[in-house]
């Protein structure tokens, strides 16, 4: 029988492992967005050597499982001589995965400026570095915020991953109570219903963050 007092027994370390899902993620998120930036400027880029790597990069890391991505990170950097902690390890693989993600989605926000926009800004004196920050680069955010939120939801989503490699998220939370507790059903179902919260306050907080940027 189903029964979810055990749940509320444990409520705190739920909410902690929500804690450390939630600014693990948005720092990734955040990390990625300055990452996925200079990837997308990278790709736009006149010089051909370097549009080829980032664009061996966003393939690389888009076309691989971020679980990978993670176990390389964790655990082939110390045989580098490399040793960082789990959640170093956690908010690295994440960064470095929704960075090639979101120099996409960039990309596509800046192929939709007109052309027009560039002459004219150079007519007005702008040098491309002011033109970048002052004109394309709040159009291209304005446009592109639904579709970097649905890549902050993934991040969320996603962020279950790094319980493999030992950080105490909601997940791992979840596992090490549903194992010792025999409840799997009502852990998973109370990690299902946090993650529900999390990810709905982030679509409202993107919509909200749309409705004020949009030029009426």
């Amino acid at each position: 029988m189903v029964d979810f007092s055990v749940v509320f027994d444990h409520t705190d370390s739920l909410l902690s492992g929500l804690w450390m899902t939630t600014w693990v993620s948005l720092l990734s998120i955040g990390i990625g967005f300055v990452l996925g930036a200079i990837l997308c400027l990278g790709r736009m880029s006149p010089r051909g050597w370097l549009r080829n790597v980032c664009a061996v990069y966003i393939s690389l890391l888009r076309g691989t499982p971020l679980l990978v991505q993670l176990a390389i990170v964790f655990y082939f950097l110390p045989l580098a001589g490399i040793d960082i902690p789990s959640i170093a390890a956690a908010i690295i693989a994440l960064s470095m995965n929704t960075a090639a993600f979101q120099s996409e989605i960039l990309r596509g926000g800046f192929q939709m400026i007109p052309a027009g926009q560039r002459e004219a800004a150079w007519s007005f004196g702008y040098s491309p570095l002011q033109r970048l920050y002052f004109i394309e680069l709040p159009q291209v955010v304005r446009r592109t915020i639904p579709s970097l939120v649905n890549e902050t939801i993934d991040i969320i989503k996603n962020s279950a991953l790094i319980s493999t490699i030992a950080v105490t998220d909601l997940m791992r939370i979840v596992q090490t109570y549903s194992s010792t507790t025999y409840r799997p059903i009502e852990f998973f179902v109370a990690a299902g219903l946090l993650y529900l919260l999390l990810t709905s306050c982030i679509s409202l907080l993107g919509r909200y963050i749309e409705s004020r940027l949009t030029t009426h």
